[in-house]
Parts: structure tokens; sequence; C-alpha cells
């Protein structure tokens, strides 16, 4: 068998047909990504496959550093091509990883590389590599354009200006979609230590008047969703430990939110009530704006208490968290319902065994305002991998709807990760042949055409109201 040829995953003629007719043409809509806007707008270029595969990605350095490689040729500043070197010898070991197929398909669609990377051909392919990006077409821009991509949501805090969202949106020469996503973490999490300096800094900065109590505090948040809204924006996003449910008045979340300004500590209970207030607020003021809510949650962040200090967040140093209450979710979720204040939702967790309960929960909020108003997001961090990804899809078939998922997002710092939507769209693909193929569908391949492409573009469009074309 050809190694990753153009049937790579799908194992069916039904799937053949889907994928190549149906599925690899359509645009791709990432709509939560971690691009910074400003490296969009400035066009950057990359001075070596190293600085553009390693710069930034955790998934690389979390399976280099499980290969012995020293810190100074994952984070520290080593020599590139050493690095480069000390990836390869990774990968070649790293059977069963999806990083290896990642790596791979990034390797054929922007490098015309089909050779496999290991350690001996290293030097070859990081010599190609890096003769290739010195074509004009190889810049931010030019990735992003050759990906097919038709928009794009960065993620971005209250307090930021959107000075580079709006520079490109004046910019005719791209037309590509650039919008902010709305991501008031910092504002949410009272327990943090930059908690007073956020409030009374950079979110004070950026509405131009101090935050002393906690309804300037949600004054200051609707400025910022309006200031939002008229830059595009149409979707919100929460990273958290899990979904609380800890209702309080408030009256009450007064008197937390001083007591935090006033540096006096705040109980455990007290920021579940805190979060719990802030955060119904807020999901009132999307569903007045028409935005969606994007919910991330189960992961236990920075562990490696040596490696955060040296590194800091984001380094690699993230795990599965195994305390999801999901009965909190459905009454936070209800309580919106109750209130007429639900916006669409996507709720993601990073712990795969929330899947059945995920399912079992959104279909409790649907209503004929959207198809798939609450959706399951998709599979998530680690589990973005081919069995991860049929079970997330799987549990989503049999307990909802699955012709109205939204389908994949990068999720990503990486320009080259638009590679993973066609690594989804294959494995979609070969998850729906393989029930044709036993019988458990029929094969009508106009319905299931349109369920594919749907699912690889249209829904999302529609879901997000982007208004695009094919």
């Amino acid at each position: 068998m050809v190694f990753m040829d153009d049937n790579f995953l799908l194992s069916n003629e039904t799937a053949r047909v889907l994928y190549h007719q149906y599925a690899s043409a359509m645009p791709i809509i990432d709509y939560h990504c971690h691009i910074p806007a400003e490296e969009i707008a400035k066009d950057i270029r990359f001075s070596s496959i190293t600085d553009l595969w390693l710069g930034a990605d955790h998934y690389k350095w979390r399976a280099m550093r499980s290969n012995g490689v020293p810190e100074e040729l994952i984070t520290g500043s080593g020599d590139p091509f050493e690095k480069f070197e000390a990836f390869a010898a990774t990968l070649e070991r790293a059977i069963g990883n999806p990083l290896y197929h990642w790596s791979h398909l990034e390797l054929q669609r922007y490098f015309n590389i089909t050779e496999p990377l290991t350690k001996e051909s290293a030097r070859r392919i990081y010599d190609q590599c890096n003769a290739v990006l010195q074509d004009p077409d190889m810049s931010a821009r030019g990735i992003i354009r050759r990906s097919n991509v038709k928009l794009l949501c960065t993620t971005d805090d209250p307090a930021d200006d959107l000075r580079w969202h709006r520079l490109l949106a004046m910019d005719t020469t791209f037309s590509v979609k650039v919008l902010p996503a709305f991501r008031p973490d910092r504002a949410l999490d009272i327990e943090k230590k930059d908690f007073i300096s956020y409030i009374k800094g950079d979110l004070s900065r950026a509405c131009g008047r101090s935050i002393e109590l906690y309804t300037d505090l949600k004054d200051a948040l609707h400025e910022r969703i309006e200031f939002f809204a008229q830059n595009g924006c149409k979707v919100s996003d929460h990273g958290m430990p899990y979904v609380c449910y800890a209702p309080c008045g408030d009256v009450q979340a007064e008197a937390i939110f001083r007591k935090a300004l006033a540096g006096e500590p705040v109980d455990l209970y007290e920021q579940l009530q805190y979060k719990t207030n802030l955060l119904s607020f807020l999901a009132s003021e999307y569903t007045k704006a028409g935005w969606v809510m994007q919910l991330h949650y189960g992961v236990k962040r920075d562990n490696n208490t040596k490696l955060f200090l040296q590194s800091g967040a984001n380094n690699g140093c993230d795990c599965i968290d195994d305390y999801t209450p999901c009965a909190e979710l459905a009454d936070f979720l209800n309580s919106l319902c109750a209130k007429d204040s639900l916006p669409k939702t996507i709720l993601y967790s990073l712990n795969p065994i929330d899947n059945a309960a995920i399912g079992t929960i959104i279909g409790c909020f649907q209503d004929s305002s959207c198809a798939g108003k609450i959706q399951q997001g998709s599979a998530w961090w680690f589990n973005d991998n081919k069995k991860g990804m049929e079970e997330q899809m799987t549990s989503l078939a049999n307990l909802g709807v699955l012709g109205n998922f939204i389908g994949m997002l990068t999720d990503s710092r990486s320009l080259l990760s638009y590679t993973r939507h066609e690594y989804f769209r294959r494995i979609l693909c070969n998850l729906i042949g393989t029930w044709v193929t036993n019988g458990e569908y029929p094969c009508d391949l106009t319905t299931l055409g349109g369920l594919v492409s749907d699912i690889s573009f249209f829904n999302c469009n529609r879901y997000f109201d982007f208004g695009l074309t094919v």
C-alpha cells in the first residue's frame, strides 16, 4: 500500500467518492484559532521550516520531550537544523500519533515532499522546505490563500484594540475575512494573581474609565462586546476547568467583586458564584448580539511548574482533567434557557468520556430557532486524532443529528494546521462510507454528498451567519 496517497484513510469506495467529489474542494472556515491577527496583517515570513514548524507548536514539543530531546532543542535557543533533526528523529518513532499524519500532510501539501521524514532524510527535507519558503506565496497570507481559507476567527481579549483586524478589513488586497473572537477569561478568573491589574489596568484603559464596582465591570464588558461586534465579531470563547453552576444575585456578586479588588481572599464557593453570575450576564449579552458562545473545558493547565517557570504557559504541560460535573453544565444551560438568554452554544470537553453526556445535554436545549442550536464541538486538542474524531462523531450520531454538525476547526497557532481540515474530512467520509458499506445507510450519493458538504462548510457558514459563498 502506498504511504499517504490520494486515498489515505479512505478504506472503501463510498468514502473515496464522498471525499474526492464532495469534501476535498470545500473552502475552509476556521472559526476558532490562535493565530495572531498581527502576523496576518504584517504578512510575516519564516526564516526556516524550524521557525514555522517548531516555533509555537506544543504538540511537537510534547513528543520531543517524550523522546528525550533536551529543552535547548525544543523551546530553547538551539541551532535551527539541530532542532529540526531532533523532531525528525522523534517523528519516525511516533507511529500512531496524529503528528505523524499532520506533519506529512503539511510536507505534501505545502512543500511537495512525499518522502517520509526521518533523521536520515532530515537534511534533504530541511533544505527543500527552506528553499520553498523563499517563494513569495509562502508568507502568512500566501499560506492562508493556498489553504483555501475563506474566513478565520482569532482569539482576542476584550481589552484588545483590534487594530490589526481593522487594518485587514480595510485591505482590499487580501480577500480572506479575519474576524475577532471575544475571550473574556481574565475578567472571569477572579482567583488569578493578575485579576486586579487586569480589571484596573488593561480593561479600564480599553474603556477609558475606572472600574470600581461590579456594575462598572458589566458596563465595560457590554461596551467591549459592542466594539467587537462593530468589528465583525460573531463568536465568544471561554476556557475553563469546568462549567460551574453556583447561582447568586448581583448584590452578592458585587460584594465578591469588591472583596477581590481590595486584595482580600475569595474562597472557592465565592469564586464559583462570581463566575456563574458573570458568565450568565455575558451569555445574555451574546444572545442580544446574536453571537455564538463557545465553552472549552476539561483541562488542567501548567502542570509542570519547573517548565512553566522556564518557558511560560502553552508549553505542552497541560493535561485532561477528569472533574467535569455535567449536571452543573446542564443546570447552567437550563438557567439561561429559562430566561430566554441561551445563545447558540458549542460545548467542548477535553475529556473524551464526556462525549455521551454532552450528546444528551445538547438534546435538552435544541429549539426551532436554528438546526443544531447547541453543538458538540469537534474532537478537541488531545482528541483531534483519528480515533478521537471517530468517537466524537459516532457519539454525536448516536445521540443527536450528525448532519447538522458544524465540523472542524484548527484551534492552532500554526499557519500550516489547515491540513487538519483535510484530515478531518477524510475521517468523516470514511466513517460515513463504512456505515454505507455495512448496510447501515443507503448508498444515496446525492444525500450523502450533501451531508458531507454541509459538515465541511455550509453548516458552519449558516450557523455563524458568515454569509460566505462558494
